[in-house]
């Protein structure tokens, strides 16, 4: 990745929205700029954890080792926080991995001052651990979905969960662009199987392609598919 010069975003950065006022000058001194290319590797499963890194703008996928294939846990865009993972007092290495999916602007913090920030922001700390309990609710609703549901639903799913997160263009497409790995590595499938669940909801008329882009065309019956994961 490059150095860069990127300005705090201190209404959008997890850590700059919730620190205190007096201990973001401590922040501006020990954060460093990083561009990360798209299809860039931001840090790596396995690799030992050396701080926390903030998304300014761009896309960065997060995801893990299942089996042969990959599974992607979860998007972070503007304002989100990731390598959270890593802190633990069982391991020092990252049990996730990060790729930016466009050129992405992000902020790290090493990980000693990122464990002494939170010692003095009981907001940010708060916060945080209320984030890790939602994820952790998302992480186990995905692994029951991953045994219990098929993969049109699975999918019907991950399209729902994808236009929460990015929101819609101008042609009311979902706001990303994803190949088909990563939405069958986000739905927990092979890309095969996804690739014709996706042409069967396009002979249903339920959604519609253009490229890499996805527009929901039936919005009530693609979410009948998801009953089964509430």
């Amino acid at each position: 990745m490059k150095n860069c010069n990127t300005p705090c975003n201190l209404q959008k950065c997890f850590m700059c929205r919730l620190a205190l006022n007096e201990w973001k000058p401590a922040i501006d001194s020990h954060r460093k700029n990083f561009l990360a290319k798209k299809g860039e590797l931001i840090l790596k499963e396995g690799d030992p954890v050396t701080g926390i890194y903030f998304v300014y703008n761009g896309n960065v996928k997060v995801h893990k080792k299942w089996g042969d294939k990959e599974l992607i846990v979860r998007f972070a865009n503007e304002g989100k926080i990731i390598g959270h993972r890593g802190l633990s007092t069982k391991s020092s290495v990252y049990p996730v991995s990060a790729t930016a999916l466009e050129p992405t602007s992000l902020c790290f913090i090493d990980i000693d001052f990122f464990l002494s920030t939170l010692k003095v922001n009981h907001d940010l700390a708060f916060n945080l651990m209320m984030f890790y309990a939602d994820e952790l609710q998302e992480s186990e609703k995905k692994m029951r979905n991953l045994a219990l549901m098929s993969v049109k639903s699975r999918l019907a799913v991950a399209l729902f969960h994808l236009k929460d997160l990015f929101g819609t263009d101008d042609e009311d497409c979902i706001n990303v662009e994803l190949s088909r790995q990563d939405l069958a590595a986000f739905a927990g499938a092979t890309y095969e199987t996804v690739f014709r669940m996706m042409n069967d909801l396009v002979q249903e008329n339920l959604i519609a392609l253009t490229g890499k882009k996805i527009r929901i065309t039936d919005e009530e019956k693609l979410r009948d598919l998801t009953i089964e994961a509430q």
